[in-house]
Order: structure tokens, then sequence, then C-alpha cells
């Protein structure tokens, strides 16, 4: 998600009388900023921890049945060691950055999202919304989704589920005391931004629906459209986008798929 305010601040009757806000009580119902990644912290970096343990096991597992059996079976011992592991890893493969704020509810959302490629769905993770004109900071769509129905820019939230979620007149979205008027907002600027650079892409019109998927707290609706933003359980992300009518075609699918790829870039490194 994006890391600066969009928009106007937020008004005081946006909020219910005596309630405070996040900032005031240091609330964590939302995301927190994505900082830059050092390149050289290398120490932080999943991947390199990952093969730091792998490397270590092989290690202890290669001395004790070099001890047991001889050398050359602690050397095979410690070679399958880490050829089963890697094998294990890549049959649980994600999309979705191990270092990503958020990540075990993309997670959820993403394993989700896997089944709707035989209904014709194509998906994207994780991808980076460039600066828009005015120069203000990047965000990060979860997952955008290119199908039958349309195209959908959809963002999984984990919240406390202490707290309860509910809404006022569509326009105002609570998670507890706390009002997530910023959140939608970030989320329908991020939808806006992704339409502009499809439809300069592809040359006609593309409409993207933001969406947030929360995981946590109990919703009491099964979606609820608030400020443009498609709210709803994060066990619900398929059925939100299965149940919608057609309206794209299998090349008009593909063709903002492919143009997805372009203006859209992957907000991680790949490997």
């Amino acid at each position: 998600m994006a890391t600066m305010e969009r928009g106007k601040p937020g008004r005081s009757e946006d909020r219910p009388e005596g309630h405070p806000t996040e900032s005031t009580l240091g609330g964590t119902g939302g995301r927190p900023p994505r900082l830059p990644r050092p390149p050289a912290d290398l120490r932080n970096d999943p991947r390199v921890r990952l093969w730091g343990m792998r490397l270590a096991a092989a290690v202890v597992l290669g001395i004790l049945f070099t001890i047991a059996a001889g050398w050359r079976i602690g050397l095979g011992a410690a070679v399958l060691t880490v050829v089963a592991d890697v094998y294990r890893r890549s049959r649980s493969h994600t999309e979705v950055a191990a270092w990503g704020k958020s990540a075990a509810a993309e997670r959820r959302t993403e394993r989700q999202l896997r089944s709707l490629a035989k209904n014709g769905y194509r998906i994207l993770h994780a991808r980076a919304v460039p600066l828009d004109d005015q120069g203000v900071s990047d965000g990060k769509i979860d997952h955008l989704v290119v199908g039958p129905s349309g195209v959908y820019a959809i963002d999984s939230e984990k919240w406390d589920k202490r707290l309860p979620v509910r809404t006022l007149s569509h326009r105002k979205l609570f998670h507890g005391p706390f009002n997530k008027k910023d959140r939608l907002d970030e989320a329908r600027w991020e939808a806006e931004q992704a339409s502009k650079r499809l439809s300069a892409k592809v040359g006609f019109d593309v409409p993207v629906q933001a969406s947030v998927a929360i995981y946590g707290p109990s919703i009491p609706w099964k979606v609820m459209r608030v400020r443009d933003v498609d709210v709803y359980a994060g066990n619900r992300a398929r059925s939100y986008l299965r149940r919608r009518p057609r309206i794209l075609t299998e090349e008009d699918v593909q063709r903002i798929y492919e143009a997805a790829e372009e203006a859209l870039p992957p907000k991680y490194p790949t490997k």
C-alpha cells in the first residue's frame, strides 16, 4: 500500500464524537508504512536467513553421519538435507514476498485466487503503483485480478479480531474506535492509478474496482461498498469475484493482463 496520505485531511466529523484516531492512540488496525529495504542489509533478507538455517542443518547432519558411517555418507546426508528442504518449500511456493507487510493475509488471499485460473482469471500479486503526475509516493496493490467480470485491485488486511468492524451510511468504516477513511481512500487511489495506466496501454477505458479483504474480526455483511471501495471478509475473496456478470472477452482479459505486467511492475525483487 502507499505510504503517504492522499486527498484532504480527515475532518473531525469523519469519526464519532469522543473517539480517538489511530494517530493519537497508536492504533495498529492499518498497515504500517513500507520503508525501503537497504540492499546491503543482507541479515534482514529472509532468503539469506533461510539458506543460513538450511546449511546449518546440513552441516550438523553431515557431521553426525560422518561420525557414524564415514565421510561419504555424511556428505550425502548433508546434500540430501538441502535438496529435500528446497523441494519441500517449492511445493508450497507463493508469489507474495516473504518480507512484505501483512504477508500472512496476502498469502491467504493468494491461495483463494489460484482456483480462479480455470475460470479465465489472470492474477498478479504485489504490484507497484508508480508515482502519479504530482509525484505522490508510490504504493502497492496486493492482488490485481483481471477476469471476465472486470479488473480488481484487492488489498489484504489483517486486523485485530477483538475490535468490531462497522460502517455508517456507506461513507465511513470503523475498526473499533479507529476511522478507516484514509485506508479506504488509499485503496481507491491505487485502483484509480492502475486504471489510468491500463487505459493508456490498451487504448480503451479500463475501470479498476478497489476492494479490501479483511482477516481477523467478524464482518457483519457479505460485501459492502464504502467510499467506492468494496469491503468484505477475507475468506470471501473468491466468491466476491465469481458471482459477478461477465463483461470482458478472453481477448480483452489477455490484453489487459499483458498491459498490467508492463504498467505495474513487481513491488519486490524477483528471483
